[in-house]
């Protein structure tokens, strides 16, 4: 199916991104919730047909057709969905180990393979201003990690792989922006995880490979366990969040360069201090809040300098 390039101006696919941001944050506290007592596979078949089912939704309520789905670009999204399951599979891994916050925080060296990416795969240009805004983020995400206070454990190395495979699925939706839609994304997303993760569950849906004392293997290896009815909200807001914030992000790559969206992705972190707080009893210090003010900092001055650009041209 072909279809237009989607047009929209930066504000929108930086409210976008923000959104999702925001969305996929309650998929976090969700999947950190569920990862001490199911198999992270058995979380994954959940949330993939909670997901499937939402987008149902979304093409039947606004007279969408199932027809836009077809394409001619299977083989790209087939290699989108293998990089977006590594780089879920490797974050959910971390997180079972991780603090929230750590967890999120680590994540946010992701804009920066983002802005590397952008150059060579789409041709895009970053000007100096860009490059700025991405090092004050990352300095305030240094400065929450805080180097040296036993931030950086293995589990830690899991959350630089999925960051640096979220890029380049993150390049890829950019580089078919032009011929599939948000939906059609987001749809072979869920269909990569709903295959993976029911053929993992065959493979060690019994258990046998478990007894590791490791959060993150046993995450990855536990039996499967039917969930008492008190766990299914955090079944149905992984679902429902992945689906909503996929396709937030998907559009926001889709309609603006991935410099500019890629720094409001750090809007995460903030909600990842609130949730910690709320959820799990953890509260920033002054230094945390600093980083934290580092990072908005940058977010909202690659707003202005793209405002003042718009202008002048």
């Amino acid at each position: 199916m072909t279809m237009a390039p989607a047009r929209a101006t930066p504000m929108t696919g930086i409210l976008l991104a923000i959104g999702g941001s925001l969305v996929f944050s309650v998929n976090d506290v969700a999947i950190k919730f569920l990862s001490g007592d199911y198999p992270l596979h058995q979380v994954v078949l959940v949330r993939a047909v909670i997901g499937l089912a939402f987008l149902a939704g979304v093409i039947a309520t606004t007279g969408g057709h199932w027809g836009q789905l077809r394409t001619t670009r299977g083989g790209t999204h087939l290699l989108r969905a293998l990089v977006v399951i590594a780089s879920n599979a490797t974050y959910f891994l971390a997180l079972a180990a991780l603090p929230l916050a750590d967890a999120v925080a680590l994540a946010f060296v992701s804009p920066v393979f983002i802005t590397l990416l952008s150059i060579p795969m789409l041709g895009e240009r970053v000007g100096p201003h860009r490059w700025a805004a991405v090092a004050v983020g990352l300095i305030g995400t240094a400065v929450m990690l805080r180097p040296g206070a036993g931030a950086f454990q293995p589990a830690a190395v899991l959350v630089l792989i999925s960051a640096a495979c979220y890029a380049f699925s993150q390049m890829l939706a950019r580089g078919m922006r032009e011929t599939e839609s948000a939906v059609t994304l987001s749809f072979y997303n869920q269909a990569g995880f709903l295959v993976s993760s029911a053929a993992m569950g065959l493979v060690a849906g019994d258990g046998r490979l478990a007894g590791s004392s490791d959060p993150s293997v046993q995450f990855l290896f536990r039996a499967w366990v039917w969930p008492p009815v008190a766990d299914w909200p955090a079944f149905a807001a992984t679902g429902l969040a992945v689906a909503l914030g996929g396709l937030m992000m998907a559009q926001a790559y889709r309609t603006c360069e991935a410099a500019v969206v890629a720094p409001f992705e750090y809007s995460a972190i903030p909600m990842a201090i609130l949730w910690g707080a709320v959820v799990f009893g953890t509260m920033p210090d002054a230094v945390g809040l600093a980083g934290m003010a580092l990072i908005v900092s940058a977010g909202l001055y690659t707003l202005w300098r793209e405002t003042v650009r718009r202008k002048q041209g």
